[in-house]
C-alpha cells in the first residue's frame, strides 16, 4: 500500500532525518506517555482504591441518575472541556511563523505545566472521602490534559513532515510507539516506586508513598519530552509552510474526508475499549486474578515487552497484505482477548495463567494498533496536503485527538460508572462488565474499519 506523495517541491533542500533523531523524537513521546499513563493507571486506583491496597477512597461513589458517579463526571468533564482545546492550538500551530519551526516552541511551552498539574493531581486537599477533593481534582486534571495538548498535537503534526514515503511513515511510527511503550512500561513502575520511596524515606502512610513516586515519575516525563525540543531543528526536517485556511473551513475540510471520518470514527471505539482496559489493569490484576499489586509491573511488562518482538512483524505485513486488512485483524483478536479477561476466574483454568494468555495474545494487536493509525493519519495528511496544496497537518492531528479523546473520555467514565457494580473480591461483576464491553467496542471498531479504502499504489 502505498500514499499519495506530497508536491515534488515540498521536500526539496531538506535533509533526511536520521536514526539518532528517530531515537529522540520517540523519547518525547515515552515522556508524554509517562505522564499520561500515570493518569491513566492510577487516577482511579489512587481516589477509589480497591480494599486491602493501603489507600482509601477520596471522594464519595454516589450516584447521579443511578449509573454516573463523581468520578466519571469529573474525569469527563475534564477531557470534554480540554477537546474543545484541541483546534485551537492546532490551527495556532499550523499558521506559526515562529523562526524555530511551526511545532517546537509550542512543545518547549507546555512541558513545565505538563510536569506541575500531573503533580497536583495527586495532592488533594484532604486524605478523606470530601467533597474539596472532587472539586479540587478538575483544576489540574483539566489544566493537566490543555497542557499535554499543547505538547502532543504539534508533535504529532511532525511526523508527515518528517517522513517522505510509507516505509518511512511506519518505521517512525514504530520508534514513536517504542517510546509510548517505554513509557507505559515506567508508569507501571508507580507502585513498586512507591514502595521503594516508603522504604527510601522512611514513609509510614502510602498515600505518601504513591505522592512521592509520582513526582520523580512527572519529573522524568517531562525530560523525555523535552529531548525532541533541544536536539531536533525542525527547520531541517520539516516543511513548515503556515496555512492561511480558516478553522471552521479546516474543520469542515477534515470531517468531509472520507477516509478520515471511517478512521476516526473507529479509532473512538477502539480508544474507548482501551480506556476501559487501562483503567481496569490494575483490578484484573488484583480482583480477578487474585495477585499482589506489586506483580502488576511484571504482567504489564510481559505483555508490553512482548508486542515489541511483534514491530518487525508489522512493518512486513504492512507491505504484504496492507494497512486495512491488518487494523481488521487487530480489531478482531483484540476483542477476542477482552471477552477472554472478562472470565478470569470463572473458567477452570488457573487464574493467573488465563491472564497471561490473554495478556500474551493481545500483544500482537497491540503492537499494530500502536504504529498503524498514526502512520496511516500521516497517509491521510500527505493526501490531503497533495490534494489541496494546504499544510493544514495540525488539523488533521487535533481532530483526530477529538476523536481519541472522546473515546478516552468516555471509557474512563464508563469503566467508574461500572465500579459501582463490583470492583472488590468476592464483588466484581463491575470489572467484568468492563471486559465484555471492551470486547463489544473493540469488534464494533473493526466493523467500522471496514468503510475505509485503500489508497492506489
Amino acid at each position: 500500500m502505498g500514499f499519495v506523495p506530497l508536491q515534488p517541491d515540498n521536500r526539496k533542500g531538506l535533509k533526511d532525518f536520521p536514526l539518532s533523531k528517530q531515537i529522540i523524537y520517540a523519547m518525547g513521546m515515552m515522556g508524554w506517555s509517562i505522564m499520561l499513563n500515570l493518569i491513566g493507571v492510577m487516577l482511579i486506583y489512587f481516589y477509589l482504591p480497591p480494599n486491602g491496597e493501603g489507600l482509601h477512597n477520596l471522594v464519595s461513589q454516589r450516584t447521579f441518575l443511578g449509573i454516573f458517579n463523581i468520578m466519571a463526571i469529573i474525569l469527563a468533564a475534564g477531557r470534554l472541556i480540554d477537546t474543545f482545546y484541541d483546534p485551537f492550538i492546532a490551527r495556532m500551530s499550523d499558521r506559526s511563523t515562529n523562526k524555530r519551526g511551526r511545532r517546537i516552541p509550542f512543545m518547549l511551552f507546555s512541558i513545565v505545566p505538563s510536569v506541575i498539574f500531573c503533580i497536583l493531581i495527586f495532592f488533594p486537599p484532604t486524605k478523606d472521602i470530601s467533597r474539596s477533593n472532587a472539586l479540587w481534582l478538575v483544576l489540574p486534571l483539566t489544566l493537566f490534559f490543555a497542557a499535554t495538548t499543547t505538547y502532543a498535537i504539534p508533535y504529532t503534526a511532525m511526523l508527515p513532515e518528517i517522513a517522505k514515503t510509507m516505509e518511512e511513515k511506519v518505521r517512525l511510527s514504530s520508534f514513536q510507539q517504542v517510546g509510548f511503550v517505554f513509557g507505559m512500561i515506567i508508569a507501571s513502575l508507580t507502585n513498586n516506586i512507591a514502595d521503594a520511596m516508603g522504604n527510601i524515606f522512611h514513609l509510614q502512610d502510602r498515600m505518601a508513598a504513591v505522592q512521592h513516586s509520582v513526582i520523580l515519575l512527572a519529573i522524568i516525563g517531562g525530560i523525555s519530552m523535552l529531548m525532541p525540543v533541544l536536539f531536533i531543528d525542525e527547520k531541517k526536517y520539516c516543511h513548515s509552510v503556515p496555512s492561511s485556511t480558516p478553522i471552521l473551513k479546516a474543520l469542515k475540510e477534515s470531517f468531509s474526508n472520507r477516509n478520515f471520518f471511517f478512521f476516526i470514527v473507529a479509532c473512538l471505539s477502539y480508544f474507548m475499549s482501551i480506556s476501559l482496559i487501562l483503567n481496569g489493569l490494575l483490578y484484573f490484576v488484583t480482583v480477578l486474578a487474585g495477585i499482589p499489586q506489586s506483580q502488576g509491573p511484571k504482567l504489564i511488562g510481559f505483555m508490553v515487552i512482548l508486542s515489541l518482538f511483534f514491530y518487525p512483524l508489522v512493518n512486513y505485513l504492512v507491505k504484504r497484505i496492507g494497512e486495512k486488512k491488518l487494523m481488521l485483524l487487530s480489531f478482531f483478536l483484540l476483542s477476542f482477548v477482552f471477552l477472554g479477561i472478562s472470565s478470569i476466574g470463572k473458567l477452570s483454568i488457573e487464574p493467573k495463567l488465563q491472564l497471561y494468555l490473554m495478556l500474551g495474545m493481545a500483544s500482537f494487536p497491540l503492537a499494530s494498533l500502536g504504529i498503524l493509525p498514526n502512520a496511516i493519519l500521516a497517509g491521510i495528511i500527505d493526501d490531503d496536503v497533495a490534494k489541496t496544496g494546504d499544510n493544514k497537518e495540525g488539523m488533521y492531528v487535533a481532530v483526530n485527538f477529538f476523536s481519541a479523546k472522546l473515546g478516552q473520555t468516555f471509557g474512563i467514565a464508563l469503566f467508574a460508572i461500572l465500579t459501582i457494580y463490583g470492583k472488590d473480591p468476592g464483588h466484581d461483576m463491575g470489572l467484568r462488565m468492563t471486559g465484555i464491553s471492551g470486547a463489544i467496542l473493540c469488534a464494533l471498531a473493526g466493523i467500522i474499519f471496514f468503510g475505509f479504502r485503500n489508497r492506489a499504489k
